[in-house]
Parts: structure tokens; C-alpha cells; sequence
């Protein structure tokens, strides 16, 4: 069994992590937002949110995401038959698609901080839900573990990413009809 404190540890880094990766991208939404208003809100709005999202990446989201790995590493050290746990193959994959995910952001964050916008507020609202769905399946796979129903968890997944979709088109819908009641 992995160190108690250490896995308390590993938990606490991980919501931190997510944290940051759910906030950042919402900072993305606004910085992109925000290099289409003209002067001088665009100016005022991009200084501000530039700097959010470089404590909010730098202060929290890329150390959590380091201590995330080294804690996680060292259970794993102290405990190397987790890795003979079918269900481990499972999560390790999606916590790769979560790294994968995580430079990603950091490639964005790198081009808003240099004023680059090259995905639109909606593009990055669908993208903000990669991590959501990455959070489902990794808590229903570690919780669940080996009496996980593949089958049933499969279309779950797929059911709540077709949700979160219609979610973000019905937002999306609210959104412009608010904006065309306030013109």
C-alpha cells in the first residue's frame, strides 16, 4: 500500500491541477474575447488577463501538475504492483491524454500571453470540456476499479460528452440572443 501522506498529497495536487486547467482555459475564452474589442478595452482587458493567466499557470496549474507526476511516481515506486492492475492501463492512458492536454494549454497560454488568438471563444468553450470528460473517467475508473462494466462506462462517456456538446451549443444559442436583446 503507497504511503498514506504521499497519496493525500497526490489527491491534493490533482483537484489543484484540475483547478488550474479549468480556470486557465476560461481565461483563454476571455483573452481571446478580448483581443477582438477595440481600444482602449482591448489594451485594459488583455494587461489584466495576461496577468491572471500567468500566476494562475506559473503559481498553481504547472507546479500541480509536476507534484501530480512525482507523487503519483512515487506510489507507484512504492507500490509496483499497481501497475499489474488492469484497471491502472485504463487510468495511466487517460492521465497521458491529460499531460497531453496539459501542453497543450501550455502552447495557448504561450501564444495569448504573445497576443495570438488562433481558436475562437467557442473552439476553446468545446476544448475546456477535454478536461471535464478526462476528470470523469479517471474518478469512475479509480473509484469503480476492476467492477467497472466497459460496455456501460464506454457509452457513459460518450453520453456525457453528447451532453456537454448540446450544453455548449444551448449556451452558446443563450448567449447571442442576450447579446442581440442588449444592441
Amino acid at each position: 500500500m503507497a504511503d498514506p501522506y504521499i497519496k493525500a498529497l497526490h489527491i491534493i495536487f490533482i483537484v489543484s491541477w484540475f483547478a488550474g486547467l479549468f480556470y486557465i482555459v476560461r481565461l483563454f475564452v476571455y483573452q481571446t474575447e478580448a483581443l477582438a474589442k477595440e481600444e482602449p478595452e482591448k489594451s485594459i482587458l488583455s494587461k489584466q488577463l495576461k496577468l491572471m493567466a500567468y500566476r494562475l499557470w506559473n503559481i498553481i496549474t504547472w507546479p500541480s501538475a509536476l507534484l501530480t507526476i512525482i507523487l503519483g511516481s512515487i506510489m507507484v515506486y512504492q507500490y509496483p504492483g499497481m501497475l499489474e492492475l488492469p484497471f491502472m492501463h485504463i487510468k495511466l492512458t487517460f492521465v497521458f491524454f491529460l499531460y497531453v492536454y496539459f501542453f497543450w494549454c501550455r502552447r495557448i497560454y504561450k501564444q495569448l500571453q504573445n497576443g495570438i488568438a488562433k481558436y475562437t471563444s467557442t473552439q476553446l468553450r468545446i476544448f475546456n470540456e477535454l478536461a471535464t470528460l478526462i476528470l470523469i473517467a479517471v474518478v469512475f475508473i479509480i473509484v469503480l476499479k476492476n467492477e467497472l462494466d466497459w460496455i456501460k462506462g464506454t457509452i457513459g462517456f460518450f453520453l456525457v460528452t453528447f451532453a456537454l456538446m448540446i450544453a455548449i451549443k444551448m449556451y452558446k444559442k443563450l448567449r447571442e440572443s442576450k447579446s442581440n436583446k442588449n444592441v
